[in-house]
């Protein structure tokens, strides 16, 4: 893990207007034909690919649902219902955290804006890099304005997570709709 940690959010307009969301239940184990196949393609329609946490590394699945759990724990507190996991969110999470180390942004290493992995159900993000545990990057975005926002949007109703691993750093991307 590296000495530098980043993060990094979209606000959206809904989350201008009110701040409030969370993430909520566990995710099914990832088929990598799946994941690889909606990787390639770019486009991940919500529900039809399994949860996308660096395919077949059940670590950095177990990382992701506490992720989720610790996300649902912060809405509980502000007396938020937790959001449902989407599968095609974590899909299109995967793709953003795989695209990552190319460049740490909410634009796309070809230009594109993040969204445009799957617009019809991406409505918000939030980025880290080189947190290597769920408690350390969840804290670092509760404790930055933007990224507390997205987590707190009441209007948002599901989540999904996706951790990226290249060499030793971790790439982490949550997406949210609604």
């Amino acid at each position: 893990m590296k000495n530098m940690k980043k993060v990094a959010a979209v606000v959206t307009l809904a989350s201008m207007l009110a701040l409030v969301a969370g993430c909520g239940a566990k995710a099914p184990a990832l088929d990598e034909a799946s994941a690889s196949r909606a990787f390639v393609e770019g486009v991940i329609p919500d529900e039809s690919v399994p949860l996308a946490a660096t395919p077949g590394d059940p670590a950095l699945l177990a990382a992701a649902n506490e992720a989720l759990d610790l996300v649902n724990e912060e809405r509980a507190a502000g007396n938020l219902a937790p959001l449902s996991w989407s599968n095609g969110l974590a899909g299109a999470a995967y793709v953003r955290a795989s695209e990552l180390p190319k460049l740490f942004s909410h634009t796309r290493p070809d230009g594109s804006a993040w969204y445009t992995v799957n617009e019809t159900i991406m409505y918000g993000e939030n980025l880290a890099e080189f947190y290597d545990t769920p408690e350390a990057v969840v804290q670092a975005w509760m404790n930055s304005p933007t990224h507390r926002a997205n987590i707190m949007e009441a209007d948002f109703a599901t989540c999904g997570i996706s951790i990226y691993k290249d060499g030793g750093d971790y790439y982490w991307a949550q997406e949210f709709g609604y």
